[in-house]
Parts: structure tokens; C-alpha cells; sequence
């Protein structure tokens, strides 16, 4: 069991972004097409963390053209080339579950700092 450990905490990333749940952020992925490869931004508010350690995901929500679009990341993955906080919210829950029920200003997080 420790050998698997060892060889998890060698893929994991050390720079990986500390942001919290209810936070807008950035996800910069890298998409391949074809032979090239190309970096594509995803914005959005982050509703829920889960597992931990090399497995840890998160997934980030936003609305495009009035449809809400949900995307889970790995956290860790090659693909994830970083994550950028834009805003921090503040928020009493570990899951934002309930923003997905919520349309216009009700589906806004409070800003942390006012």
C-alpha cells in the first residue's frame, strides 16, 4: 500500500492552485486537435470538491447562452495546466448544489471581500 502512495505523490502536482468552494475561477485546459495542442479557458464558480489526494476533483459551473454547463476537472491531471482565481465567494456550504435550481441574481455567490 505504501508503494502506491509513493508513486501517487510523484504525479501530483505541487503547484496546484488553493481555492476554495464558491470561488469564480479559470480552468485553463490543454485540448488536443489532431497533432497541435491548444489551451481553452473555462470560467465559472466551483460547487464541489470531492475525494482527495490524487483522485481530487472539482467542478466548476457557469451559464452559456442561459444553459447552466457543469464540467468536473481532475485536479491533478496533465490536462488541467492551471487554475486561476478570479473572485473569492463567500459561502456556509460544502456543496453548491443548490445553485443549479436558482436563474439570474439568486444564483450569484456573495463576494468575500466587500
Amino acid at each position: 500500500m505504501d508503494a502506491l502512495k509513493i508513486i501517487a505523490q510523484d504525479s501530483m502536482k505541487e503547484s496546484a492552485s488553493q481555492f476554495n468552494i464558491g470561488d469564480t475561477v479559470r480552468v485553463h485546459v490543454r485540448i488536443q486537435d489532431g497533432n497541435k495542442s491548444r489551451i481553452q479557458t473555462f470560467e465559472g464558480i466551483v460547487i464541489a470538491k470531492k475525494h482527495g489526494g490524487i483522485n481530487e476533483t472539482f467542478t466548476v459551473r457557469r451559464v452559456s447562452h442561459g444553459v447552466g454547463v457543469e464540467r468536473v476537472f481532475p485536479l491533478h491531471s496533465p490536462s488541467v495546466d492551471k487554475v486561476e482565481i478570479v473572485r473569492e465567494g463567500k459561502v456556509r456550504r460544502a456543496k453548491l448544489y443548490y445553485l443549479r435550481g436558482r436563474v439570474g441574481k439568486a444564483a450569484k455567490v456573495k463576494s468575500k471581500f466587500n
